[in-house]
């Protein structure tokens, strides 16, 4: 089983890179883990281009294609979801009908500097992913002053939080273990 983590943030150092890591620490020995680093190569959407996307578009609709489930990781930019991560959902969902995002299992958490931990951004980021047909998590993870949230390695500090997210965890790979047995059937 492959789990795609996805930051929101372009930011090499970025506390949803740091939180997406975490994460992927708690992940079961048998599933695989693979971090998204191509977010900032996808151009703006631009219905024109449809037809020839290009190389980056390509690439990120194969990485969604080949993943079992999908984690974002969202920062918050003016109390909504990062440009470039709102761009790649948009690429991700055309053409519709085929959509790589149909019935895939995903999960949004989110890290901000603020005292609110990106809920916004992580409800409008829901939204749009449900639009563009993926099974979203009605789940949410909201780790607020991220710049303290973490231990020298990447750890979440408070132990509630971490709870939360290997729960959340083993919510989106139930789902992947449900739409696997839907369609062995």
């Amino acid at each position: 089983m492959t789990v795609l983590g996805v930051p929101g943030s372009l930011r090499q150092a970025s506390h949803n890179r740091t939180l997406l890591r975490a994460a992927a620490a708690l992940l079961p020995p048998e599933v695989r883990f693979v971090e998204y680093e191509r977010l900032k190569a996808i151009p703006p959407f631009d219905e024109d281009d449809e037809p020839d996307p290009g190389a980056a578009v390509e690439g990120w609709r194969t990485a969604i294609a080949d993943a079992d489930a999908i984690l974002f990781a969202t920062p918050e930019y003016n109390s909504s979801i990062p440009g470039q991560l709102k761009t790649a959902i948009d690429w991700a969902s055309r053409p519709f009908d085929n959509t790589v995002l149909r019935n895939k299992p995903v999960a949004v958490i989110g890290a901000s500097t603020s005292m609110f931990g990106a809920v916004w951004s992580q409800a409008e980021l829901r939204k749009a992913l449900g639009a563009a047909g993926g099974r979203v998590l009605d789940r949410e993870l909201a780790v607020a002053y991220a710049g303290e949230a973490f231990d020298e390695n990447g750890r979440l500090l408070d132990h509630d939080l971490a709870l939360e997210l290997e729960s959340i965890l083993v919510d989106l790979l139930g789902q992947v273990r449900q739409r696997e047995g839907l369609a062995v059937h």
